[in-house]
């Protein structure tokens, strides 16, 4: 009788397994910044979920670093490596040191509420077709990206993705590979931006079913535009790096010209509120997007 049983209970097993724990890695490469990676540690120790191994790519050439991560070694799995500058020279070298099966890549001044590793994961779960899901930008005033989900194209990537909200399978990566390292802050190019669309880009070049979903968010402070000396400089910069992307996926002349048009746009509207430093800034984006496009 016990041994019917057992067999009864096997067969069950069999054909409702459990699913197996999801392992995430997060790879996180940092520069300068210390009081933002100490509140993000703060609050990816609060995660509901907690299989997860965090790898800290670090950019300084001291150890500032080392009393942030210390309180935190005996409860977070922390690889802790060492890059040189350029992001996506860091996220490639951590990308060599992820063993987890769904890999994520928040800022080094982003933060998690409590759920959000479950959210994702729960979503994968749910959907085992889908490669990878992305989510949205939680700013203080509660701004979002795209507010209805759905698949990423190459038409709506741009706002339906940002570093920190892209969780994707393992298999994603062995897909697509590293990420560009012409792209990305710091980089050499000088294009420094784009480079998370072009890894999004080329994972659908792969055929990877990437959806987007508007309830999962990673909170973000809010990007100023600071009347500083670098202001232009950086816009410039990121400028060619969205440039840069448009040609090197082969956009149609027509949507370039919408994304130049937007920066134009943006520049004028500034100059009509007489908001000088702004119009300047949006006026290197627009000269950006020209170059890196050109470029």
């Amino acid at each position: 009788m016990m041994s019917e049983i057992s067999q009864e209970l096997t067969a069950a097993i069999a054909s409702n397994p459990v699913p197996a724990p999801i392992e995430v890695s997060l790879v996180l490469a940092t520069l300068s910044r210390t009081d933002e990676l100490a509140n993000f540690l703060v609050y990816l120790d609060g995660q509901s979920y907690r299989n997860f191994e965090l790898i800290v790519v670090d950019q300084n050439d001291d150890g500032r670093l080392l009393p942030i991560l210390a309180p935190y070694q005996t409860r977070i799995p922390i690889k802790h490596v060492r890059s040189a500058p350029g992001l996506s020279r860091a996220r490639n070298v951590g990308l060599t040191h992820a063993s987890g099966d769904v890999i994520t890549f928040p800022d080094d001044d982003c933060w998690y509420d409590p759920d959000t590793l479950q959210t994702a994961i729960n979503l994968l779960q749910q959907h085992p077709e889908w490669d990878g899901v992305t989510g949205a930008y939680n700013w203080p005033e509660g701004h979002l990206f795209d507010r209805r989900s759905g698949f990423l194209d190459r038409s709506n990537v741009w706002g339906r993705a940002i570093s920190s909200t892209i969780f994707v399978r393992e298999s994603v990566v062995k897909k697509v590979g590293k990420f560009d390292e012409r792209l990305g802050v710091g980089s050499d190019s000088g294009f420094w931006s784009g480079e998370e669309t072009d890894y999004l880009l080329r994972a659908l070049e792969n055929q990877c079913r990437i959806c987007y979903q508007h309830q999962l968010l990673v909170n973000h402070p809010p990007v100023s535009l600071v009347n500083d000396a670098n202001l232009a400089q950086r816009g410039y910069r990121y400028g060619r790096g969205l440039g840069y992307t448009l040609r090197k996926h082969r956009y149609p002349v027509w949507y370039v010209g919408y994304v130049l048009l937007r920066a134009g746009s943006g520049m004028v509207v500034s100059l009509a509120k007489f908001d000088i430093a702004r119009a300047k800034y949006y006026g290197a984006v627009l000269r950006g997007r020209i170059s890196g496009w050109l470029g």
